[in-house]
């Protein structure tokens, strides 16, 4: 299993967005890990198509691809893992599905939805939303630092912090404990996506 990464960026695959673009640049830059997701409208073959695309791009890069929800296209493509999160399957079902080699986030806000994440076999935790975020429809209100500090005491696995994320946020994020954080606006929707993936990496000590 490769070791969890600890800039994951989120592909925003929305209409009008230039997904593989932003990945170029971010694998570039220095990006560890690049997250699959879709909108759910968006046809397992488009889903596929454009997994396809970047799992080639993070093998070149030395990248991990990880896919979110749509576990059977990370299979069907050899990818390294997938997210699940509160709507998609069970932990325990999506391990069964990857596999006990594949890197496998779940997504927690709280302790005891982190603990038994990792009981049923997640490999890291998603935690958030840090703060507001409006890449995301839906999403409960934000749990801040704090919240990221508490889950991220309450586990052994790398927590990921996601929701708002900036360079300006993402030190003190990691200083709360967390590993890593997770981002989509903060590089795709930046004038120059490899300066931003750059100063994330900066901001959380992973500089070049």
């Amino acid at each position: 299993m490769p070791p969890v990464g600890r800039l994951h960026l989120i592909t925003d695959a929305r209409p009008g967005r230039d997904a593989l673009t932003v990945v170029v640049a971010a694998l570039a830059a220095g990006a560890d890990t690049i997250q699959v997701r879709v909108p759910d409208a968006t046809t397992d073959r488009e889903a596929y198509e454009l997994t396809r695309e970047v799992l080639r791009m993070c093998r070149d890069a030395g990248a991990a691809c990880l896919v979110n929800d749509r576990l059977h296209i990370a299979l069907a493509l050899g990818a390294d893992g997938g997210h699940v999160g509160a709507d998609d399957l069970p932990v325990a079902a999506a391990r069964r599905i990857l596999g006990p080699d594949a890197i496998l986030g779940a997504t927690a806000r709280n302790p005891e939805t982190a603990r038994r994440a990792v009981a049923d076999g997640a490999t890291y935790l998603g935690v958030g939303p840090a703060y507001r975020t409006s890449t995301k429809d839906g999403l409960p209100d934000p749990i801040g630092v704090g919240g990221v500090a508490v889950v991220a005491g309450a586990v052994t696995v790398p927590v990921i912090a996601i929701g708002g994320v900036t360079a300006e946020r993402a030190g003190e994020l990691t200083r709360a404990g967390a590993h890593g954080v997770a981002v989509v606006g903060a590089v795709s929707e930046a004038d120059d996506p490899g300066k931003a993936v750059t100063e994330l990496l900066q901001a959380i000590g992973e500089s070049r």
